[in-house]
C-alpha cells in the first residue's frame, strides 16, 4: 500500500510539472528548428495531443463546450481538432443559436454572430490551456466526392476572400494552427481552391510567422501527396483511418524522410469506440488497445504528436441528433472512456526526456520484422541519452545496447495503460540483451524505457 501511494504521488507531480511546463502558454506555436516538432515561441516543447471535436463549433452550446474542454483539458490534451464549417450540413442546420455561417451560402458574406461563438469557443479553448487545429471549412464545400452534404460553394476567388477575412478575424488569437483540407483528396481542379484558401488565411493574420498550417487529408492519405513543397504547409498530416493494426510506422516514416524536413504526425487514426473498418457486425468495435497501439507506433515512427478521436464525439452525438455510423452512446457519454484518460500517458512520456532531439531508430532492435499487430516501434535521442521500445503485444525483446551512451543503463518498464514505472534494474551499457516486459500477451503493451545513468538528472 505505501509503495502504491508513493507511485500516485510520483505520478501526480510528474503530471503536474508537465501541464505546467508544456501546456498552451498563451504564446503562438511555431515550428522547431529542427523541422521536426512544434514548439512555443520561447523554444519550449509543445507535444501536440489532439481530440477530433469537428463538430465543436456546429452543435455545441456554450455551456456545453466548457464542459466538453474542460474535460479534454484535465486529461491532458493541447489541441482539438474543430471545423469553422462542419461536415453535417453545417452550411444550413444553424448552431445552437440558431445562426447559420454565411448569408445566403456565400463564402464572401460570413454572419458575424456565427463566428462570435466560433470566437467564444476559441477563447474558452485558451482558458483551459488548449490550441485548435481550426478547420476554415470540411471539404465537401469545396467538392463532395460522392459523400458529404456539401453543398459546394467554394471558387478559388471566394475561397481566397473567406480566408483572408476569416484570417484577419482571428489573427489576435494566439491559441490557433490552421487545417487546411477537411477528409477530402483534391483533385486538380481543387488545390488552387485550398491553396487560395491558405494564401487568403496568412493575408489576413499579417504576418507568416503568425501563421502554423498543415492540411487534413482522406483516409489512407497524407497532405504530402499534394502539397509538400508548398510554401505553407509547415508540417504534414496524415489519416490512417479506422480499421485495426494499420502499418502507421511505415506511413509515419515515409513522410519523416521527404525533402524538405517537415513535421509529420497522424491527425486521423481509429477512432475509440468506431465500427471497427466500419463494419461492427464483423469487426466489432474499437478498442482501447487500438487506439494506443496506433498513437505509440505513430509518435515512436517519428510524429511530433498524435490525435486520438472518439466516434461519439467528433460527431457531438446526442439522441437528438442523426447519428452517424451507429454510436453507441452520446458525446458526452463517451469523455471518460478509456483510451482517452490513457492519452496522456503517452505524452508524459514524450516530455519526461529530451524532446527535439529525438529520433526514430529501428537499428536498436535486433530481430527482423514484417506489419503485423505485434510490430515493435523504437525511438531515442540523437546522442543516445535515452531510448523508449514500445511492445504492442507484452513479449521478449532482443536489444542492441550499443546504440546509447555512457557505460551503464537504467532499464525501467513503462505502463501505457496507467502510466505506472516497473523498475528494471541497472545494466552494463555493451552488446545486446533480451528484455522481458512484466505481463505477456495481447492487451499488455509496455514501452521499455533505457537511460544512460550517468545523464540522469
Amino acid at each position: 500500500m505505501v509503495q502504491k501511494m508513493k507511485k500516485l504521488i510520483l505520478s501526480i507531480l510528474l503530471l503536474s510539472s508537465i501541464l505546467a511546463n508544456a501546456q498552451f502558454k498563451n504564446q503562438r506555436i511555431k515550428v522547431s528548428e529542427n523541422k521536426r516538432f512544434l514548439v512555443n515561441e520561447d523554444g519550449s516543447p509543445f507535444f501536440y495531443l489532439g481530440d477530433t471535436g469537428w463538430e465543436l463549433f456546429h452543435r455545441l452550446d456554450r455551456e456545453n463546450a466548457e464542459k466538453y474542454l474542460k474535460k479534454r483539458s484535465e486529461q491532458g490534451f493541447t489541441v482539438i481538432q474543430a471545423v469553422a464549417l462542419a461536415e453535417e450540413n453545417g452550411l444550413k442546420d444553424p448552431n445552437p443559436y440558431g445562426e447559420v455561417p454565411f448569408v445566403d451560402l456565400d463564402p464572401t458574406k460570413p454572419n458575424e454572430k456565427y463566428f462570435q461563438h466560433v470566437e467564444y469557443i476559441i477563447d474558452l479553448a485558451a482558458k483551459y490551456g488548449i490550441v485548435i487545429g481550426l478547420l476554415p471549412t470540411w471539404g465537401d464545400k469545396v467538392d463532395k466526392m460522392n459523400w458529404g452534404q456539401g453543398p459546394v460553394v467554394f471558387t478559388t476567388e471566394n475561397a481566397r476572400i473567406y480566408g483572408e477575412w476569416l484570417g484577419n478575424r482571428f489573427k489576435d488569437k494566439k491559441n490557433i494552427i490552421w487545417v487546411n483540407g477537411g477528409d477530402r483528396e483534391p483533385q486538380p481542379a481543387h488545390k488552387a481552391v485550398f491553396r487560395a484558401l491558405a494564401v487568403g488565411v496568412i493575408k489576413g493574420v499579417g504576418k507568416r510567422e503568425n501563421v502554423v498550417f498543415t492540411f487534413h487529408p482522406p483516409g489512407g492519405h497524407t497532405s504530402s501527396e499534394y502539397f509538400h513543397t508548398d510554401e505553407w504547409l509547415d508540417f504534414n498530416m496524415m489519416q490512417t483511418g479506422h480499421c485495426r493494426d494499420v502499418n502507421v510506422y511505415e506511413r509515419i516514416q515515409k513522410d519523416y524522410n521527404l525533402s524538405p524536413t517537415k513535421p509529420v504526425m497522424d491527425g486521423e487514426p481509429i477512432y475509440e469506440e468506431h465500427p471497427a473498418c466500419f463494419n461492427a457486425r464483423e469487426h466489432g468495435y474499437s478498442t482501447p488497445t487500438d487506439v494506443r497501439k496506433s498513437a505509440y507506433w505513430g509518435v515512436f515512427a517519428g510524429g511530433h504528436g498524435h490525435t486520438y478521436g472518439c466516434h461519439p464525439v467528433w460527431q457531438m452525438f446526442s439522441p437528438d441528433k442523426l447519428p452517424v455510423n451507429n454510436p453507441r452512446m452520446p458525446w458526452y457519454g463517451a469523455l471518460d472512456l478509456p483510451g482517452a484518460n490513457q492519452m496522456k500517458h503517452l505524452r508524459n512520456l514524450m516530455l519526461s526526456r529530451p524532446f527535439v532531439t529525438r529520433i526514430p531508430d529501428q537499428s536498436l532492435l535486433t530481430f527482423t520484422q514484417t506489419a503485423s499487430p505485434e510490430y515493435v516501434v523504437a525511438t531515442r535521442d540523437a546522442a543516445g541519452v535515452y531510448a523508449f521500445v514500445y511492445i504492442p503485444v507484452g513479449k521478449t525483446v532482443n536489444i542492441n545496447l550499443d546504440k546509447l551512451s555512457g557505460s551503464k543503463l537504467k532499464a525501467t518498464w513503462y505502463n501505457p495503460r496507467t502510466g505506472e514505472t516497473t523498475q528494471a534494474g541497472e545494466i552494463p551499457k555493451k552488446g545486446t540483451k533480451d528484455f522481458t516486459p512484466p505481463t505477456l500477451g495481447k492487451d499488455n503493451d509496455w514501452v521499455l524505457i533505457l537511460d544512460d545513468v550517468a545523464k540522469i538528472k
